[in-house]
Formats: C-alpha cells, sequence, structure tokens
C-alpha cells in the first residue's frame, strides 16, 4: 500500500513537472508578428481555443489549466494584442490578465471639417461606431457640448485608442481637449483684441487655419483679419465663402460666388462668420490671439506658399498684379 502512494505521488510529481514544462515552454509563432484580438465578454476557453487552432498554443488546456491554477481566470482583458516573439501559455496568461493591448491611433488634422471628421471616425480600424444615424445635435448632447453647432470644436491630434472603443468617445475626448486648450490660450491672450469670447477667437483661428500657407506667416495673416475687425472692415476671406457654398463649390471660386450672399460670405457681411469653418490646430489659435503688431490689412499668394502683405489698396493692387496676373 505503502509503495503504491509513494507510486501516485511520484506521478503527480511527474505529471505536475510535464505540465509546468509545457506550460513555460514557449510556442513558435504561426507569423510574426502575430496580432489578436480579444472581444468583451471573452471567456479563457474561448480565446485558449481560438489560440490553439491558430497554432499559438501547443493545447488549449495548457491555458485553462494555468489560468484557474492561479485564480486568474475571470481577469482576461478584451483589447487588440501583437506578439513579436514565441510565447508560453505562462507568458499568455500574464499578457492577457494585465491587459498588454496593442493601441490603435487616429490622426485628426488641422483644417479638417466636421464631415471629414466623422468620416475619419468610420473608416477608423476597431472604433465601435456608435455615431451612425445621430444628426449634429444629437451628437453634441451625448458629448456634452453645449455650442448648437458641432464645426470647429475638436482639437487636432493623435488619439490612440484600444479596441472596441467607440467614435463617440473618441469624439468626447477631442471636444473636451480643445475646451482645455481654447480656455488656456484664451486666459492668455493679448489685451484689447477685438474678440468678444474664446468661440469668436475660435472662429478667427479657423480662417487663419485655412488662410496660412506657411506657418511663419501665421501671425501675420492673424494681424490682418484682426486690423480689419478693429476697423469695422470685412473680412473678404475666400475660404469662408466656400465653406458656404458646401457641395456647391466645384473647386473654382468664381466672381458670381464671391457676391452670393450666404451666413459665411464675408464679403457681403461684416464680422466674423456664425461659426468656425475648420477645425484650427494649437498654432492658429495662438496666432488669432497673439498676431502680429502690423498695420497689414491685405495679403496675396505669392504662389510659393508664402504671403506679400501689405498696408494700402494702392500696394495690394500691385502685390495683385505681381503674383497673381503676371504682371511686371
Amino acid at each position: 500500500m505503502r509503495r503504491l502512494l509513494q507510486i501516485a505521488v511520484l506521478l503527480v510529481f511527474v505529471a505536475a513537472g510535464g505540465f509546468w514544462w509545457l506550460a513555460s515552454s514557449p510556442q513558435p509563432l504561426p507569423q510574426t508578428p502575430f496580432a489578436f484580438s480579444v472581444r468583451p465578454g471573452s471567456s479563457f476557453r474561448q480565446v485558449a481555443r481560438e489560440l490553439a487552432e491558430a497554432g499559438v498554443l501547443r493545447h488549449e488546456h495548457l491555458l485553462i489549466a494555468a489560468a484557474r491554477l492561479f485564480q486568474r481566470d475571470t481577469r482576461i482583458k478584451a483589447g487588440n494584442y501583437a506578439l513579436d516573439v514565441p510565447v508560453s501559455a505562462l507568458d499568455l496568461l500574464d499578457r492577457l490578465t494585465r491587459g498588454e493591448v496593442t493601441q490603435s491611433a487616429l490622426t485628426v488634422t488641422e483644417g479638417s471639417t466636421f464631415a471629414q471628421l466623422r468620416a475619419s471616425l468610420s473608416s477608423a480600424p476597431g472604433l465601435r461606431p456608435m455615431l451612425a444615424g445621430l444628426d449634429e445635435a444629437q451628437v453634441l448632447e451625448r458629448i456634452g457640448a453645449t455650442e448648437t453647432r458641432a464645426e470647429g470644436l475638436f482639437f487636432p491630434d493623435t488619439y490612440f485608442y484600444v479596441a472596441e472603443s467607440t467614435d463617440l468617445a473618441l469624439l468626447k475626448r477631442a471636444y473636451q481637449l480643445m475646451q482645455e486648450r481654447l480656455a488656456a490660450e484664451w486666459g492668455l491672450r493679448d489685451p484689447d483684441l477685438p474678440l468678444a469670447s474664446p468661440y469668436e477667437a475660435l472662429i478667427l483661428a479657423s480662417i487663419v487655419e485655412k488662410e496660412t500657407g506657411r506657418a511663419t506667416d501665421r501671425r501675420l495673416i492673424a494681424s490682418v483679419f484682426i486690423n480689419r475687425l478693429r476697423l469695422g472692415m470685412r473680412l473678404q476671406t475666400d475660404p469662408t465663402v466656400i465653406y458656404g457654398l458646401g457641395e456647391q463649390f466645384d473647386g473654382d471660386l468664381r466672381k458670381r460666388d464671391l457676391l452670393a450672399d450666404t451666413a459665411y460670405n464675408t464679403y457681403t457681411r461684416p464680422g466674423l462668420p456664425p461659426t468656425p469653418i475648420a477645425l484650427p490646430g494649437l498654432a492658429a489659435i495662438q496666432a488669432a490671439l497673439h498676431p502680429a503688431n502690423t498695420a497689414y490689412l491685405y495679403f496675396v499668394a505669392r504662389g510659393d506658399g508664402s504671403s506679400q502683405f501689405s498696408s494700402n489698396l494702392a500696394e495690394h493692387n500691385r502685390a495683385v498684379a505681381k503674383y497673381q496676373r503676371g504682371a511686371r
């Protein structure tokens, strides 16, 4: 009887040693890197089966047994995972329960519109769609925005997210970041600007964003618009007209377009347009709130990305003749 007990104990040790060897031995990956996803609500058994079928595990029971042995079978974390080197069942257990997930990224670019941002969100891999079917007012309500229009409210940046994040949550992050950055910059603004609120600064920054060809011109362009606002001159900026035309704009801005009155036509209406026309970046916001100290009232594109600035109409007409009509 004692002999049988000794044999049984030995078999247990052998089995335990065998299990430990198998569980701690890396299995070659079917490909490098090997990416896989764990969906919310997935069980260890389900994930282990999928990894075994993919060839990452020798057998699904290795991961299941290890999870139960260490009492970690209910702590699996959803997300995207990527393996660059062969891993053992114990390595996988550690990664899955610590949530070593890979992150995807979405870059929101300066000068893009809200419509373009929504299109980017809808095509971003791994984002769970919640914006589909919501109109603009509903979107603003869901993210806790107090504004009535969405244009310009989202900070251009690169946003990282894990699998099964929602497009609505990412949009809310972009909104909150814009609110934080705009409030901080508004508190540091130059004195005596003809801007009544942070929202007006956002509108002007969006125009500066669309008009800037070179970063070095940004504060000079802002100075032109600030000077015009101070004098009560119309801004007369093409990007606002184009925005107001919407889908009617065919890529060619004509004189009749400049004369067609819309809420965004700054040739026919004084002051700022009612909303931003795009997403301004931090540099454009700073330029709007810290414009260069100039007497400039006009600028025209030189054709190389830079602008020629003028303080009076006669100078501006000569610049237009030189740079846009090819006169010498």
